[in-house]
């Protein structure tokens, strides 16, 4: 499922994204709702159910119905942007430069990964088209702050701070699919793997004699953590050597003459 964000109307969205409620500023008695308190419960839900939610799953979270939540959110478009974005105000809004831009980069990927591993939903939000969001920015904002530090010029970082985005919500899109392939298959990835791997060496035991490269890529892992699935070990250890390997290109860019 893909959601593509920044379809309901652009001055009220963008108005409740960066300017709050038009509604909470008026005169008046005090409301009983907020946008605020809309958007923790929709995130709320989606971590639970996915964007397939309903406004109703919303309402009822709060106490509501779900037309009681229009008045503040025009629809569920702009509750999901809403939600994205603030799912981005978990993120740093800066790292420290101490140890170098190396470090402060790598500890930004790993938050960003964490963050969509609280939040899966999110990886269905389509990249195509931003949210436009103040902490959508601002999380951008913290790593290109970190890469201007290298003293590369602004047409390679764009590239670079792409890059990076994209190789860790691609990363991270493999963990969450991952965890959720056992709930959505009835068969844990343990199983799976036995299951398979069992009747493969006995359908073609010749396997490691021709495809030889795949063999020694497959016979020389590091230590996994017994606490993870094998699906998420697989994808950790990609994730670091993967983050390591972007990061030395980008030293070898900066170092070169």
């Amino acid at each position: 499922m893909v959601v593509y964000a920044g379809q309901g109307d652009p001055r009220r969205s963008i108005e409740l994204l960066w300017r709050g409620s038009v509604t909470e500023n008026r005169p008046g008695p005090k409301p009983g709702l907020s946008v605020d308190a809309i958007v923790d419960a929709g995130i709320a839900v989606a971590d639970e159910q996915g964007l397939a939610f309903s406004m109703r799953a919303v309402g009822e979270r709060l106490g509501r119905t779900a037309m009681a939540l229009y008045t503040y959110v025009p629809g569920k478009n702009e509750l999901v942007d809403l939600m994205y974005d603030r799912t981005m105000a978990e993120l740093p809004t800066s790292y420290p430069l101490d140890d170098g831009w190396r470090p402060a980069v790598t500890r930004w990927a790993h938050d960003l990964w964490e963050c969509y591993g609280r939040h899966p939903w999110v990886l269905q939000v389509s990249q195509a088209r931003p949210v436009l969001g103040p902490h959508e920015f601002a999380a951008t904002e913290a790593l290109a702050a970190i890469l201007v530090s290298t003293g590369l010029p602004g047409r390679r970082l764009r590239g670079i701070v792409g890059a990076i985005n994209y190789f860790v919500r691609g990363a991270a899109q493999t963990v969450v699919e991952a965890r959720a392939a056992g709930g959505a298959t009835g068969e844990a990835d343990e199983e799976w793997w036995y299951a398979r791997s069992a009747v493969l060496l006995e359908i073609e035991p010749d396997l490691a004699r021709k495809f030889p490269m795949l063999h020694l890529l497959e016979s020389d892992r590091e230590p996994v953590d017994p606490s993870l699935p094998y699906l998420e070990n697989d994808a950790l250890e990609n994730f670091r050597n993967g983050l390591g390997v972007l990061l030395d290109g980008i030293e070898g860019a900066v170092t070169q003459p």
